[in-house]
This record gives C-alpha cells, structure tokens and sequence, in this order.
C-alpha cells in the first residue's frame, strides 16, 4: 500500500513538472513579438511619413532585438497600402502608419472606400504632426505672401500648383488657402508629391503645400522658396518664417499627421505593448531632432482613437466647403 502510494505521488509530482515546463515553453512561443513586424506605409519612401516610420521602426528594432521593417505600398490616394493593412491578419505582425489622408480625408473624399478607419483598425499611438509649407519656384516674381497672393489675384486661373494627387492633404489645404485668400490657380495632380516637387523644381508648376522633409533641403539649396508655413505655431526648422495665420488668414491650418495602428482584433496587451514601446521610443533624448521639419508625438491608444474623429469631422468639412467633388 505504502509502495504504490509512492508510486502515485511520483507521478503526480513528474506530471506537475511536465505542465510547468509546457507553460513556460508556451509563455516562451507566444512572447511578443518572435518573429519579424512588418510595417505597411501608403507612400513612396521619402515622404514624411516614410521617414518617421522608419525612425520608429529602427527603434522598435533595437528595443525587441526583432526586426521591425518597412513595406512601402502607394497608390490611389493611399488606399493601396491601407486596404491590405485592413486585411491583414490581427496577430501584431503587420502594422500599418496610418495618415491624416487615408484615416481622415478619404472617408470624406470617395464615395466607396475598401476598408473603414475606425471599425478595421486598433489605434496604437499618434507618431507624427507635419505642416505644410507654402513654397514656391524662385522664377514666380513673389518675395513673401503678400506678394504670392497679389500676383495670384492679377494672374487668376494661370499659376499651376501641384498636388500628390486629388483629394490628397496637400491638394485640400492649397483649397483651403485657396478659398481663403480669394485667389484662384489651377491644380496639376501627380501620383507623389516627390514627383510634384521634381516638376516644381523644374518649372512646370510653380507653388505647393508640402512637408518639410521633403522640401527643406531645397529650401535651403535656394531651389525653393518658402512663403508661409501652415502651422499655427512657427516651425523650428525655419523659425524666421511666419505662419499663413501670422500674414493675415485668422485660424488657418494645414498639417498633416500619422500615427500607428494595428488590424482590428489585435490582441489588447500587443496595443497595450506597442504602445508603451513607441511613448518610450520618441522620449528618447535626441530622438525628436532625428526628423527635421516635423515634430514626432506620441499618446495614448485612447487619444489618437479621438484625434482620428475629430480629423475627420475637420477635413469632411473643407471637402464640403471647397466643392472638391466625390471619387469613385
């Protein structure tokens, strides 16, 4: 009796030790993440939003020791690379940088999107705000932007501006600058805005809205030349510079942002996990100075869900109010 009560606890005791090994090796397998992140981006590499992404995902690399990578996926309006965002499994290994354009804008702007902002995706946390600045070809005979705007008023329908495409951000804030100054000029839109800046550089167009790490660098060649930055507040990065708001238009902003989002269904604790990692990431001594022209924020989940919203109730009204029409 005593020999086999032995046997049993033996047992019990070996079988005790199998399921801790199980559940360690299980807690070990479901670590997150274990295998490389993918992280889609709607644009081409350059762009803003490319670059901060990039940042991040460097950092986030270093942090896990995993490899967090960059997918650039553009085309239409961004749509592309967010529908297969949207589509993609909810297991935290693909990412998406969401857009003021793509998770704000667009809503407003087609008729018939394939993916919807809120019920496909699982906020993380905002990463980035951009504005946009005012620049201009140095051949258009304006020095600031008094002068920009009298020369657009006696040359009305004649100037071209470029745009990364109708419906883009940079294409409704020209509509807005537009409706504001009472000045009129006729849209040429491109697949890119670095395609639109090639062609401004080159003469073919002569004024844009676009971010400054795109345009800085030509800014400071003197192959650019910037009239007005769309902030309310002066940007650091050309501090010189008044705002649109500064030269007489009360109220008047253009920026752009982007934030990270996972596929909707996401687990909580991999939001949860993200989340920590991109606060901790853009607090980094230094980090914020890696972009120039843009400033890298991040919150909470919670607040860049609100932030999405009230985006685009903003940008559902200046597609209203500048009568850009629907897409199909």
């Amino acid at each position: 009796m005593f020999r086999s009560v032995v046997k049993i606890l033996l047992f019990l005791n070996g079988l005790g030790l199998c399921l801790v090994q199980f559940s360690n090796q299980a807690f070990a397998q479901d670590k997150y993440p274990n295998r490389p992140v993918k992280i889609i981006v709607a644009f081409q590499a350059g762009q803003a939003t490319d670059q901060a992404t990039r940042l991040i995902a460097a950092g986030l690399t270093e942090m896990y020791g995993q490899s967090f990578y960059v997918e650039n996926r553009p085309g239409a309006a961004s749509i592309i690379g967010t529908e297969l965002a949207a589509k993609a499994p909810a297991d935290g290994y693909t990412l998406f940088m969401g857009s003021s354009g793509s998770l704000a804008v667009n809503p407003s702007l087609y008729k018939k999107l394939p993916y919807d902002p809120v019920k496909n995706f699982e906020p993380i946390s905002l990463t980035l705000i951009v504005p946009f600045f005012l620049v201009v070809n140095p051949e258009l005979p304006a020095k600031n932007i008094q002068e920009l705007i009298t020369y657009l008023k006696a040359h009305p329908g004649k100037v071209n501006f470029g745009t990364a495409g109708s419906g883009a951000s940079n294409h409704l804030s020209m509509e807005l600058f537009m409706a504001t100054a009472g000045v009129n000029m006729s849209h040429i839109p491109y697949k890119s805005s670095p395609a639109a800046v090639t062609d401004l550089l080159g003469g073919r167009t002569s004024v844009m809205f676009e971010t400054g790490p795109l345009i800085i660098p030509y800014l400071k060649a003197d192959r650019l030349k910037a009239m007005a930055v769309g902030s309310l507040t002066r940007a650091s990065a050309l501090p010189d510079l008044p705002t649109v708001e500064q030269a007489g238009f009360s109220g008047f902003e253009a920026v752009g942002w982007a934030g990270l989002l996972a596929p909707a269904g996401t687990p909580k604790g991999i939001i949860t996990e993200l989340n920590k990692a991109v606060v901790k990431i853009i607090a980094e001594p230094g980090f914020k100075d890696k972009l120039i022209g843009a400033e890298l924020k991040s919150s909470s989940p919670e607040w860049f869900a609100s932030y999405i919203q009230s985006e685009t109730k903003k940008w559902t009204k200046v597609v209203k109010d500048s009568g850009v029409q629907q897409l199909e």
